[in-house]
């Protein structure tokens, strides 16, 4: 199978550990949530994702750094997503 072909949410997590190597990354479709809702056929995902990319950075900038790892699939396939970002723990 091919990264084009791979389910969504296996598309979704590639991504985002390539771009943050992330410590600990959930990525969760809950899409049988919205059905009847706008952007039915588009998927409905949820990511917990901690980082030590996200070092120093505010919430809205971590999600924006996720929004641009993820552009691609914004449009084709990705309706909405919650995103739960943290820093990792510095030692």
């Amino acid at each position: 199978m091919n990264a084009a072909s791979a389910p969504m949410p296996e598309r979704i997590a590639e991504r985002l550990r390539t771009a943050f190597a992330p410590e600990l990354l959930e990525v969760r479709d809950d899409g049988h949530q919205h059905i009847g809702h706008s952007g039915e056929g588009k998927g409905h995902f949820h990511v917990r994702i901690v980082s030590a990319a996200f070092a120093g950075t505010t919430p809205i900038q971590r999600h924006r750094m996720i929004y641009a790892a993820l552009a691609e699939l914004m449009d084709h396939g990705i309706h909405a997503l919650a995103i739960d970002a943290q820093a990792a723990a510095t030692p």
